[in-house]
C-alpha cells in the first residue's frame, strides 16, 4: 500500500535529513537577474525569471524545433552549489507541462480578474489579464493563475499553470496586463521592462539586445489581439519536441526489442509459493534481465543513462539490469489460463505491492495474473538517492534516468509474461498446462505512482492496448506542493533551497527532466496520436475527489491532455467548487468506448484552492481500488475497452 511511506523509509529519510543538516551553511542572497551572465533582466526579482523562456535558449539547426536550451547561470543550493545546467541543456525546449512563473510585487490576482483554479474558462476571455497564445495558429492556451501560498510577500511566485499540456514543439507567448495591487491600483512595468517597451535603444545600451528579442513576442501578441496598452510583461518560449522528450527512451526501446527478437527475455524463478490465501493459488518471484542504458554496471541507484557519441544511450559491454518480479496467480488459473496484467506499485515503492489486498482481490474476482517490478529511479532502494536530489538539483537527472530505465524494465517483463512465463513449470499447473492466457493481449493496472508513471509506459509500450491508472494524473511540478506526502521530503528541500521562489523555479527546472520518465513527457502520445511503432492506446483513469496524496486537479489537466471523457453525473450537485465542474472535459452517461476518468467520491472534504496539500477529513486515496464496483469496472474495460456504468446512473459514490 502506498498511503503512507514504511516506517523504515520514514527513519531512514529522517536520518539522511538530519545529517544533511549538520552540512548547511548560511544560505547566500538569491541572485537577481542581471547579476551574471545569462540572466534575463525583464524580471529582475531572479535569475531564472519569467521561465520558462526562449530567452534561455540559443538557435540550432539540427534540433526539431530549431532551438536548444542553453541556460548559463541557475539556483544555487545553501552550500554555494549551482545546479549544472548540462543535462537541461539538451532539451530542444522547455515541458510541455511547465508552470509560467514571474514575480509581481503586490499583485493581488481576484482583484485583477486573473482565472482561479475554480474558472478555468475565464483564462480564455477576450479581456483576460494574463494571455497564453500559440503563435502559429493563435490558440489561446487554458490555464489558472495563483500566488505560491508556501511564501513570503517578498518571494511569492505568480504562478500559472496550464490547464491542458502545452503542445510539442509549438512557441508561445505570454502576456500579463492591466494587473492590480489590492486597492485596486494598477502595477505597471517594471524599469527594464518599462525601457524595452519604450524608444528603440542604442546598441551599446545594456538592454538592446533584450528589447530586440522581445520585438517578436510583441509583435505576435499584436497579430493576436494583445497590445501594449496594459502591458506588465511579456515573454515567449518553445515547448520541447517528441524528440527531445520521448527520443531517448524510443532509441533504448527499439534497439532492445530488435536485439531482443520474437523471444522471450531470460528469466530466472527463485521462489514459488503455493496456497498462499484463498485468493491466491500461487505466488512466484524472480528475476528478468534487460539491457541495462545505465552509467554502472548493474544500474544501482545514483547512476546515470550513458551516452553515445551521438548523444543517444547506449548500453556499456555486456552491461544488463536484474528486474525483480512477482507475480500473483488466481486459483481459477489452475484450470483456465488468466489474462496476463503489469502491476506498477505506489509512492517509493516494490513489486511486493502486488499482493496487497486489493490487487489480490482484482486477480480473483476477475481472472488475472498480474507480475509487478521496481519503478527504478522511484522505488524503495532509491529513496537515499532521491533525498540527495533535493539537497543537489544538479543529480535529479539519476532519478529521471533510472525511470527511463524503469520503462525498458517493464516491457521486458511485460515479454516474458506473453512469451517466455508460459514454458515454465512455475507458470503451469498439475498438467503442465499454462496458467497464463497466452493469447490474450497484454493490459496495465497500477495506483498512484504507478498511476503517474503508468501514463508513460502505456504511451511508449508496443504491446499494451488497455491501461486502468489508479488515483493518477502527472506533472510533479504541479502535484509536489499538494501531496500530503511531500512535506517529510520538502524539509530536506527547505534545508538546501530555502528561498521559496528558488524552490518553484528548481520544481520547474526538474519537470522538464522529469518529463522523460513519468506521463507528463509522454501525455501527448498516450492516446489517439501514438509514438512510432506503438499502438494507439485506451485509458481508464480512477480518480478519488478530494484525494490528500494525487491532486485530482492534476488528474483533470491529464484527461483533456488525452482526450479522456468523464463520466457523468459526475459528482453530486454542490460538490464541486469550481463555476463550471470538470471544464473542458467531455462527458459520457452509460458506457464509453474509448478513454475515460471516472471521479469516486467517498465524502471527503474539497481539496485547498491553494498549492497546498489536504490537511483536513480522511484520506481517500486508497478508496476506488478497494471497491468492488470500481474493480468491475476496471476489469470489464481491461477485457473490453468499453467502460461500462457500475454506479446505477449517478455519481460514484464509495461509502468508506
Amino acid at each position: 500500500m502506498d498511503v503512507r511511506l514504511p516506517q523504515r523509509t520514514l527513519a531512514a529519510l529522517a536520518a539522511i535529513a538530519a545529517a544533511l543538516a549538520l552540512l548547511t551553511v548560511p544560505p547566500a542572497p538569491p541572485a537577481a537577474a542581471g547579476t551574471g551572465d545569462g540572466c534575463d533582466p525583464i524580471d529582475p526579482a531572479a535569475c531564472l525569471l519569467p521561465f520558462p523562456s526562449d530567452w534561455y535558449t540559443v538557435p540550432d539547426g539540427g534540433t526539431a524545433t530549431g532551438r536548444r536550451v542553453h541556460l548559463q547561470t541557475t539556483i544555487k543550493n545553501a552550500l554555494g552549489l549551482p545546479v549544472a545546467p548540462a543535462e537541461w541543456n539538451r532539451a530542444d525546449g522547455f515541458s510541455p507541462g511547465s508552470p509560467l512563473l514571474a514575480r509581481v510585487p503586490g499583485v493581488d490576482l481576484a482583484r485583477t480578474g486573473a482565472a482561479p483554479i475554480t474558472d478555468i474558462g475565464a483564462s480564455l476571455r477576450a479581456d483576460a489579464p494574463i494571455v497564453i497564445v500559440d503563435t502559429a495558429t493563435g490558440e489561446r492556451w487554458p490555464y489558472w493563475a495563483e500566488l505560491d501560498a508556501n511564501a513570503p510577500d517578498d518571494r511569492k511566485a505568480l504562478i500559472v499553470r496550464p490547464a491542458k499540456n502545452f503542445r510539442e514543439g509549438h512557441h508561445y507567448a505570454v502576456a500579463l496586463r492591466n494587473l492590480r495591487d489590492a486597492s485596486g491600483n494598477p502595477i505597471g512595468p517594471n524599469a527594464a521592462f518599462a525601457k524595452i517597451l519604450g524608444a528603440d535603444l542604442p546598441s551599446g545600451d545594456p538592454l538592446a539586445a533584450r528589447q530586440r528579442a522581445a520585438r517578436k513576442t510583441l509583435a505576435a501578441l499584436q497579430a493576436n489581439g494583445v497590445g501594449r496598452d496594459g502591458l506588465h510583461l511579456a515573454w515567449d518560449f518553445t515547448v520541447a519536441s517528441r524528440q527531445s522528450l520521448a527520443g531517448p527512451v524510443l532509441h533504448m526501446r527499439d534497439e532492445a526489442l530488435r536485439k531482443l527478437g520474437d523471444r522471450s527475455p531470460s528469466f530466472l524463478v527463485t521462489q514459488v509459493t503455493d496456497g498462499v490465501d484463498d485468493k491466491i493459488a500461487r505466488e512466484v518471484k524472480g528475476i528478468v534481465w534487460a539491457p541495462s542504458y545505465l552509467d554502472q554496471y548493474g544500474g544501482l541507484p545514483g547512476a546515470s543513462l550513458h551516452r553515445g557519441r551521438d548523444g543517444q544511450p547506449s548500453q556499456l559491454p555486456g552491461n544488463s539490469q536484474a528486474v525483480p518480479f512477482q507475480c500473483e496467480i488466481p486459483a481459477s488459473a489452475l484450470t483456465a489460463p488468466a489474462r496476463p496484467a503489469l502491476y506498477g506499485h505506489g509512492l517509493l515503492g516494490s513489486e511486493g505491492e502486488v499482493d496487497a489486498g486489493n490487487v489480490k482481490a482484482m486477480v480473483a474476482e476477475h481472472g488475472f495474473v498480474f507480475c509487478a517490478t521496481k519503478w527504478i529511479g522511484m522505488s524503495d532502494e532509491d529513496v537515499p538517492n532521491v533525498v540527495t536530489a533535493l539537497a543537489d538539483l544538479t543529480r535529479f537527472r539519476t532519478v529521471a534516468d533510472r525511470l527511463q530505465q524503469s520503462l525498458l524494465n517493464f516491457t521486458f517483463l511485460g515479454r516474458a509474461m506473453t512469451r517466455g512465463f508460459a514454458g515454465h513449470k512455475a507458470f503451469q499447473n498439475g498438467a503442465g498446462k499454462p496458467v497464463i492466457d497466452t493469447g490474450a493481449e497484454l493490459t496495465y493496472d497500477g495506483n498512484s505512482q504507478g498511476g503517474i508513471m503508468g501514463g508513460a509506459l502505456t504511451a511508449v509500450s508496443p504491446d499494451l492496448r488497455r491501461a486502468v491508472l489508479g488515483v493518477p494524473a502527472m506533472n510533479y511540478s504541479t502535484l509536489l506542493n499538494r501531496s500530503a506526502d511531500f512535506p517529510q521530503y520538502a524539509q530536506v528541500l527547505d534545508l538546501f533551497y530555502p528561498d521559496r521562489l528558488d524552490q518553484q523555479i528548481g520544481l520547474a527546472l526538474i519537470q522538464m527532466l522529469w518529463d522523460r520518465g513519468e506521463a507528463n513527457g509522454y501525455a501527448q502520445h498516450m492516446t489517439d496520436d501514438p509514438l512510432p511503432d506503438t499502438p494507439k492506446h485506451r485509458v481508464l483513469m480512477h480518480v478519488a475527489f478530494g484525494d490528500h496524496q494525487v491532486a485530482p486537479v492534476a488528474a483533470e489537466v491529464e484527461a483533456r491532455t488525452i482526450g479522456a471523457r468523464v463520466h457523468a453525473p459526475t459528482v453530486q450537485p454542490g460538490r464541486s467548487p469550481d463555476k463550471v465542474p470538470y471544464w473542458g472535459i467531455p462527458a459520457f452517461g452509460a458506457s464509453h468506448d474509448g478513454s475515460a476518468m471516472v471521479v469516486w467520491d467517498s465524502g471527503s472534504p474539497v481539496p485547498p484552492l491553494t498549492n497546498t496539500p489536504p490537511t483536513e477529513g480522511r484520506d481517500p486515496h486508497s478508496d476506488p481500488r478497494n471497491n468492488a464496483d470500481a474493480r468491475r469496472q476496471k476489469a470489464e474495460f481491461l477485457k473490453t475497452g468499453t467502460v461500462v456504468d457500475v454506479c446505477g446512473g449517478g455519481p460514484c459514490v464509495i461509502t468508506p
